[in-house]
């Protein structure tokens, strides 16, 4: 089953790479419905929890914003309109398995995030989305105890 998560987590990936892309292209014929029934279809023998991933990718894209504005103040120093979309993608995924899927653990939601960064982004993407996401995991924890969030400090 870990490993059939995985595979769904590629799938939300590719999905909401997709409709980053096209949004930011401007493509108004863009249907998430469409596009993630295709990426499901595509890999149909080997996936059992197609909610799973379904869940993920409209959770993501419902919560788009909410996940940005969430991450900004995490990584002062990289403008999220600077950092590379598969990034910012695998981040908002993260995120948003940390602060709404209960059903998986944390260190496993950041493990997850770390190996597609590995698999997708650049050298130096998973130290990255690990350092961010591990600042939003003590962020989320420390909201739930009353704490003020935890933010990095800008280079000067």
């Amino acid at each position: 089953m870990a490993s059939n998560r995985h595979l769904g987590r590629i799938v939300a990936l590719q999905t909401l790479y997709e409709q980053d892309f096209r949004a930011d292209c401007g493509d108004t014929s863009f249907n998430l419905d469409e596009v993630l029934e295709r990426n499901i279809d595509r890999y149909s023998e080997t996936i059992e929890d197609k909610e799973f991933i379904v869940s993920l990718v409209h959770g993501v894209s419902d919560k788009n914003q909410e996940l940005l504005d969430t991450l900004q103040p995490i990584a002062p120093e990289w403008p999220l309109a600077q950092i590379a979309r598969i990034d910012r993608i695998v981040l908002q995924i993260g995120l948003f398995e940390l602060s709404f899927a209960s059903d998986v653990p944390p260190k496993v939601v950041i493990n997850e995030a770390v190996e597609l960064a590995k698999a997708f982004g650049s050298e130096n993407s998973s130290k990255f989305i690990n350092g961010v996401l591990g600042t939003a995991l003590r962020n989320l924890e420390a909201a739930k105890e009353g704490q003020a969030p935890e933010k990095k400090k800008e280079k000067k």
